[in-house]
């Protein structure tokens, strides 16, 4: 029987990685949940064998509802009714059978009727999902509310909302308004206490919410009146069962049309603070943001595996000139491309779902016990990293999702263009990837860091001191190459001591260490496993050429330079 998590070998390859052992022992501790819970595992072998069984149930239901269901979804999509908003039936179908199968609420722990899932592994059932149905990923994932409020609610929300996941309560997280997209800074949603009452109110309007008109909502508000900036906002949770949002609308959307996008009226609704006050912006969505970009990376690795496997498919089937078109050069080299990049998409996503892993399984363990010195080191070590390595992943694999998504339409030719095949509904999924939750040039100013800071540059180092085995020695050559370069261009740019300078090569400077970053990421694949050596070989000489491209453009470039675009499109507006 065909299942999304048993075709593709790079789960389990990345279950399996050797930091796993840490992660699952900062997840499990001693293993003594076993004496409180039925299915809590007793050792490190069985918790795989319990991630992979599980991620077996999820790669089924995947493949045989929700993919089956997704082109009835995008035809249908959700509709207004009574206020409420009502799910396409495809839709309604596909989360009954994850709630059947406890599968909501993967990440919480056992106490709230979790399963205790590290993010690596529920990531996988992220990447899955994208790939079955890229709209229904986002009702599905929008379960990331839920570890936001396990980490900074207080007990009595948590225990009252906490455990309803798992009976498959939806939620939403209401940030943007009219007047405030990517500035959050600039939400205006009013929220009052009342000391008579002893509860918050929200007044005000939400667009572009993902799921709205969701069970349980996490919504930004200006708490401090007279307040203009981010520190006047906070955090609080609104519940569906009061009935005081108005559902304006739903909004008709280019791609994942499933997943309805509402502008939601708050009039006097009834709140739960989420945390202190004050602190909804600076921590708390931050913190829900940077999950939802992990998520966003996954759901773009995901499209692009089913935009691969339709051309793929499409190719093998389709004949011109007396062959099966996939045995031309100029169709096969598109096809080796769509897999190499994915793979290389795939190493940076769990690579950087680890370092959360492991942040977070310390932050976590420093609720019970004092952390000591090296253990303090490495959680902010990788928080570090994790800071820098999400944003750049939801560069690059929406970026890339995008890509390949293209190629596999045009490997189509014009039957790409019809609605007879997937591929166009997939083409139309995969475009937000790069605009929802920070687009593409938000990314870059939250990555940037990573270089300026030397981030990147230390991780590169880190790579470079792994074993490896001597066969593989002359892609590293390569890569220590790419790296030197990387340098001297770094110190160019400092040189300048021009920030606008830097701003103007910003994705240039990132997307270079991105790609020595996957290019070590998949020499290391291959340490393990042979089959990732051409794999990486492929990508690294592609990756080679590309930098050389974006270095010759910064070293050619000038100060003045800007000036000569800025007058393009200022002197013209």
């Amino acid at each position: 029987m065909a299942n999304y998590f048993t075709e593709i070998e790079d789960y389990r390859f990345h279950l399996h990685h050797p930091l796993m052992n840490k992660i699952v022992a900062l997840k499990e501790g001693d293993f003594e949940q076993e004496k409180e819970f039925d299915h809590a595992p007793h050792d490190f072998e069985d918790t795989i064998d319990n991630y992979e069984r599980v991620l077996e149930i999820v790669g089924e239901i995947y493949e045989n509802t929700i993919g089956p269901n997704a082109e009835s979804v995008d035809s249908e999509g959700p509709h207004l009714e009574d206020n409420e908003v009502r799910y396409a039936a495809g839709t309604q179908e596909n989360y009954d059978a994850l709630v059947q199968a406890g599968l909501i609420g993967m990440a919480l722990p056992r106490k709230y009727n979790g399963l205790n899932f590290p993010i690596t592994a529920y990531v996988m059932a992220g990447e899955m999902i994208s790939r079955a149905d890229a709209g229904f990923a986002n009702i599905w994932g929008l379960q990331d509310c839920a570890e936001t409020i396990y980490e900074f609610a207080a007990e009595d929300i948590k225990d009252k909302y906490l455990p309803t996941f798992n009976q498959g309560a939806t939620a939403s997280m209401d940030l943007t308004e009219p007047d405030a997209g990517s500035d959050l800074q600039a939400v205006q949603l009013k929220a009052s206490f009342d000391n008579k009452t002893n509860r918050w109110y929200l007044n005000g309007v939400k667009r572009f919410i993902t799921n709205g008109d969701a069970d349980i909502s996490l919504v930004l508000a200006r708490s401090e009146e007279g307040s203009a900036d981010a520190r006047g906002l906070s955090l609080f949770l609104y519940d569906r069962n009061e009935h005081a949002v108005n559902v304006r609308r739903i909004e008709n959307k280019l791609g994942i049309k499933g997943s309805p996008t509402c502008e939601l009226v708050f009039t006097d609704a009834p709140a739960y603070l989420v945390g202190s006050e004050r602190m909804g912006l600076i921590k708390y969505v931050m913190s829900l943001m940077n999950s939802a970009r992990l998520g966003v990376g996954g759901q773009s690795v995901g499209i692009a595996e089913a935009a691969y496997r339709e051309a793929l498919k499409y190719a093998h089937e389709r004949a011109q000139f007396g062959k099966p078109i996939i045995r031309f050069p100029a169709v096969y080299e598109m096809l080796t491309n769509m897999k190499v990049n994915i793979t290389a998409l795939r190493s940076l996503l769990y690579e950087t779902a680890r370092m959360i892993d492991i942040y977070k399984g310390y932050q976590e363990l420093s609720n019970n016990r004092t952390l000591s010195k090296e253990e303090r080191m490495e959680m902010k070590t990788n928080n570090r990293y994790a800071d820098v390595f999400t944003p750049l992943l939801k560069l690059v694999a929406s970026e890339g999702s995008n890509s390949i998504a293209y190629d596999a339409l045009q490997i189509h030719g014009g039957a790409g263009f019809m609605k007879d095949f997937p591929i166009e509904r997939i083409y139309r999924d995969a475009r937000i990837t790069s605009i929802y939750e920070g687009t593409s040039q938000l990314q870059v100013v939250a990555a940037i860091k990573g270089v300026s800071t030397g981030t990147f540059l230390k991780k590169i180092r880190e790579y470079e001191t792994m074993e490896i085995n001597p066969e593989l020695e002359y892609l590293r050559h390569y890569l220590n190459a790419m790296k030197a370069d990387y340098e001297s261009i770094e110190e160019l740019v400092k040189q300048k001591e021009n920030d606008e300078f830097v701003e103007f090569h910003a994705r240039r400077l990132v997307e270079l260490a991105g790609n020595i970053i996957m290019g070590h990421l998949l020499v290391l694949n291959a340490q393990r496993d042979n089959k990732y050596k051409y794999l990486a070989e492929i990508f690294i000489k592609k990756a080679q050429a590309a930098n050389t491209e974006k270095l010759r453009y910064i070293q050619e470039s000038e100060i003045k330079d800007l000036g000569t675009y800025r007058q393009v499109v200022l002197d013209h507006a």
